[in-house]
């Protein structure tokens, strides 16, 4: 079996804030630091701090939160112009788009930020996630 490492998600520790790092290969594209515990908005950005992505965490309700330990969560990749958005739901405006590979990192941050915060079997977890074929 072959296996094929599209990037990495690094965790680093900080007292009160959530702080990933993503990479492919050995190139950081994307950084997020979430500034807070009960923010559930994890904003993807370049080194330059311009916004690639956003994963945010939806409220389901309390009894739903509660009693359950299903979460559901929304990957905003955005556009680039955002003002040529036609519909009623607003665009994230993004510097670039992400390539296919990058979008498959950010996926993979999603799953781990589950599991690192909000899944009650999985505790703190792995500080990284890999993505393979």
């Amino acid at each position: 079996m072959v296996r094929y490492e599209v990037g990495v998600v690094h965790r680093r520790w900080h007292l009160w804030k959530r702080v990933y790092d993503l990479y492919l290969g050995n190139t950081q594209f994307a950084m997020v630091e979430n500034p807070g515990f009960w923010n559930w908005t994890f904003t993807l950005k370049d080194i330059d701090g311009q916004v690639l992505a956003q994963i945010d965490r939806d409220w389901r309700g309390f009894g739903f939160e509660i009693f359950t330990d299903a979460g559901q969560y929304v990957i905003r990749f955005g556009r680039v112009d955002a003002s040529a958005n036609n519909g009623d739901v607003e665009e994230l405006e993004v510097a670039r788009p992400l390539t296919l590979s990058e979008r498959a990192v950010a996926v993979a941050l999603a799953v781990s930020l589950d599991n690192d915060y909000f899944s009650r079997h999985g505790g703190w977890g792995i500080p990284f996630v890999a993505v393979g074929e």
